[in-house]
């Protein structure tokens, strides 16, 4: 009866390791209000978007290489970065120094004529000098082993022909007017539909209204979303209900800081996603009171303290998947639909 017993929990461990090779991971980092995003594919081939802020005694590169360390990889294959704006390229300097870089993705030269932003991509520019590159461009997919990333938006470009399940109609345009032009790097974001099996994840960066009406309207050329990675930490000048209510994700993670991002008109238009099953964000928005912020377990940081917890999907392969809580311990799972 032992080595029953033994045998049978022998092979329930080898099950669930060969459930958990087969499982695409992605550590939500907390940065403090910027982004960094970490895909783990089933075999250990990684993609890192964006690196969050710079100098801070490596707050975030340590955050970064914590989540590698929690992934068991020891480098990080690919790292998109989406614009240069602080909190997503200030990083990069001191993640290279915590752990290992196989190339890096972005859009090409600085096109923000503000002096942070040129002194920012001059540091990029030195730190990956002998890195190697590659210059992202809508409609074409990274090679990333694991995983199917597609860019959809670069340099002020965006994708001219329907990705797989999108191409319809979209009424959500009827109203949306544009905003003013926006000539700053968000703008500029790469922005990437990534799928896993039956599973579609959209992050857009900071992409901003205008170029967000040009990847849905009159036709929606994403189609729907499992996971939408909220555009720009939840500011309203991003976040159209054209693009919001067109991808009908399933659940959306918002990448704010607790004074930053969250923005309540843009929560709005989230929260109110037709067919939206969970809202989950990395901190509490000291703006949005009670009125617009997730209910607390689905609340990462929940207080003005640097407590840096994290939010990690971990996603099946016919689209199910669950997400967790780092401070809570909470697990949520959501099933496959499709």
């Amino acid at each position: 009866m032992r080595a029953l017993l033994v045998a049978l929990s022998a092979l329930a461990c080898t099950v669930a390791m060969q459930a958990a090779e087969k499982q695409l991971e992605i550590f939500f980092i907390d940065v403090e209000g910027g982004q960094a995003t970490l895909f783990v594919a089933p075999g250990g081939h990684s993609l890192l978007i964006d690196t969050g802020w710079g100098y801070n005694a490596y707050r975030d590169a340590n955050r970064i290489a914590a989540a590698a360390k929690l992934a068991k990889i020891k480098k990080i294959d690919y790292v998109l970065i989406t614009h240069y704006h602080t909190d997503h390229v200030g990083g990069v300097p001191q993640l290279i120094e915590k752990i290992p870089v196989g190339t890096f993705i972005d859009h090409g030269p600085n096109r923000e004529s503000s002096k942070t932003t040129e002194t920012l991509y001059s540091e990029y520019q030195a730190a990956t000098s002998s890195a190697n590159h590659i210059l992202a461009k809508p409609g074409e997919q990274l090679p990333v082993k694991g995983m199917d990333v597609t860019v959809v938006s670069a340099d002020g470009n965006v994708l001219d022909h329907s990705l797989p399940g999108g191409g319809q109609a979209n009424s959500f345009c009827t109203d949306v007017q544009q905003k003013a032009s926006d000539p700053s790097e968000n703008a500029r974001s790469v922005g990437v539909v990534i799928t896993f099996g039956s599973l579609k994840i959209v992050d857009l960066g900071d992409l901003t209204w205008n170029k967000e009406l040009e990847l849905v309207c009159p036709n929606n050329k994403l189609g729907r979303a499992d996971i939408f990675v909220v555009s720009h930490h939840g500011f309203d000048e991003s976040n159209s209900p054209a693009l919001v209510h067109a991808l009908q994700p399933r659940v959306a993670i918002m990448d704010n800081g607790n004074k930053k991002g969250a923005s309540p008109a843009a929560w709005d238009i989230v929260k109110s996603s037709p067919g939206l099953q969970g809202l989950w964000q990395l901190h509490f928005a000291d703006a949005g009171g009670s009125e617009h912020n997730a209910e607390d377990p689905f609340i990462a940081n929940v207080t003005e303290a640097d407590t840096g917890y994290y939010l990690k999907v971990t996603a099946d392969p016919d689209g199910s998947f669950r997400v967790y809580n780092a401070r809570n311990k909470l697990s949520k799972e959501y099933p496959a639909t499709r």
